[in-house]
Order: structure tokens, then sequence, then C-alpha cells
């Protein structure tokens, strides 16, 4: 576990040196507790992010509490109530990258370049969503308590 967290760091630290944009962090169990560069989310700007059907795309699979919202999906989990079934920091893992907590997660990482495959030309390289970004979608999602 220890060797496998180090190489996750490893390969946070060797992204953000290359000019990936991947801000290091720090697995412990199925949360990354600190934020992203130590940066502050705003619940507004996550709400936006999670609506954006150009990047994130949350709502081709996930249901938000929000009426207005048309076609969402009901592949992943409703996102309804999150914030009560799961800490910041869990929060946070799963959009870093899904498969640290589960090996077998269809939902993609949105933190990650290294080991993808079928990249679009506009990600390669970089990560889809940027550590502000995950910041902001954490603040929204661990907001979302009922």
């Amino acid at each position: 576990m220890r060797a496998t967290l180090a190489a996750l760091v490893l390969l946070g630290l060797a992204a953000a040196a290359a000019g990936q944009e991947v801000a290091p962090f720090v697995v412990s169990g199925d949360v990354v507790a600190a934020p992203l560069g130590g940066l502050a989310g705003s619940a507004e700007r996550g709400g936006r992010i999670v609506r954006n059907r150009e990047t994130a795309n949350c709502l081709i699979c996930h249901t938000i509490p929000d009426a207005t919202e048309a076609f969402m999906g009901e592949v992943g989990p409703p996102l309804a109530g999150v914030g009560a079934r799961l800490a910041a920091g869990q929060i946070r893992l799963r959009l870093i990258d899904p498969t640290l907590a589960n090996p077998d997660a269809v939902m993609p990482a949105y933190h990650r370049t290294a080991g993808l495959v079928h990249v679009d030309a506009r990600w390669r390289g970089r990560p889809v969503l940027s550590a502000q970004d995950i910041e902001d979608v954490v603040a929204y999602l661990s907001a979302l308590k009922e």
C-alpha cells in the first residue's frame, strides 16, 4: 500500500513537472484529504461544471437535484445526498481517478493523464478538470446533503 501511495504521489509530481497540469495528491485509504494545490472550492462554480455537457459531462451518467435539468443519466448513482454519504476527501478521490477507489469503475478519471487510452486530441497530456475545477465540484457535491 505504501509503495502504491508513493507511486501515485510521484506520478502526480512528474505530471505536474512535465507541464501536464496534474496536481500532486496523497491517497489514504479511499480519501484524498487535502484539497488539490491547497485551493478552496466554490459550490457555485462546481454546479456549473457538473451541468456542463462539453467537459465534465456528469449528467450523462448521474442525476442531480435540479428539476430544470433535462436528460440526466441513470448509469451512475444519483448525486442527491452525496454530501451526506461521502466525505469531501472521498468525493475528491473519485473525481481525480475513480479506479483508485474501485478498479472496475466505469466513471472516467477527471484529473489523470497517465495510462489513458482513446483520449480526444484536445485532452491529450492534460486532465479534463483542473485542480480548481476538482475543488469546485467537490464543494458543490459536498453541499448536496439531501
